[in-house]
């Protein structure tokens, strides 16, 4: 039985305020069990969060790291660093990552492996762009991009990720993949693993990540092969964002 994990990416968004609200919300609240959630705010929320989030369910994920441990890198964070603020997840691969930041699957192997080397399980995140799917490529993309990654990986590697599926088309949108579509990538995803590692299929957590909300989230969460949510614009609205993370018990 695979245990949900509802994560929110809020980007460069948020506060110092908000983040104090999501503690004490939180603090408050009686989650589903099992489930786990994780918010990733802001780097320079991350100190913030960890002391905000210390009696309550939340767990702490950052956005990006640098697969340098240390160097002439202005403006980056290494894994070494986001280890000593408590960090436990981070998100690889973010399509605004790749098209805004120009990462390469390449690079982005690299990421996954910097992280792992730090102690910190990545959140791989593929998908396919508008023009990919209405080609026809939207599979054929996905398994590269997570091909390139986990057929790298030491099994041992394999079963420390999470992958979160993220149709480019469906981010911020306020379009979202049918429960069908969206069960018929991962059902794919879960195909492709057991490929060459079947227990690690039956056991890899795969997140559903396009415009997820209070409203379609319990559709979503029931698919057989969808086991939580990278939430992004609901995941800056504390009351929408425990819904979904109520959902998914």
């Amino acid at each position: 039985m695979r245990k949900p994990l509802i994560t929110g990416n809020w980007k460069m968004n948020g506060s110092a305020g908000l983040v104090e609200t999501f503690g004490r919300a939180f603090a408050e609240i009686e989650l589903p069990s099992p489930v786990d959630v994780v918010i990733h705010p802001p780097f320079p929320y991350l100190d913030a969060a960890r002391r905000a989030f210390s009696d309550t369910p939340l767990g702490l994920g950052a956005q990006t790291l640098n697969p340098l441990s240390s160097g002439a890198r202005t403006g980056e964070v290494s894994g070494q660093m986001l280890g000593e603020f408590g960090v436990e997840y981070v998100l690889v691969g973010h399509s605004e990552r790749r098209q805004l930041f120009q990462e390469s699957d390449e690079q982005v192997y690299e990421r996954v492996v910097a992280a792992l080397q730090a102690g910190i399980s990545p959140i791989l995140c593929v998908g396919e762009t508008l023009e990919e799917r209405d080609a026809g490529h939207s599979e054929e993309v996905v398994l590269r991009q997570v091909g390139y990654v986990m057929a790298r990986l030491e099994p041992s590697q394999r079963r420390q990720m999470t992958l979160a599926y993220e149709p480019v088309w469906a981010i911020g949108t306020g379009r979202t993949a049918t429960p069908e579509q969206a069960q018929q990538m991962m059902a794919a995803i879960r195909a492709y693993q057991a490929g060459f590692d079947r227990e690690l299929a039956e056991s890899l957590r795969l997140l559903y990540g396009g415009s997820m909300s209070a409203d379609n989230a319990r559709a979503l969460l029931a698919q057989q092969d969808i086991d939580g949510g990278l939430i992004g614009g609901a995941s800056l609205k504390v009351d929408d964002f425990i819904a979904i993370c109520q959902s998914a018990g």
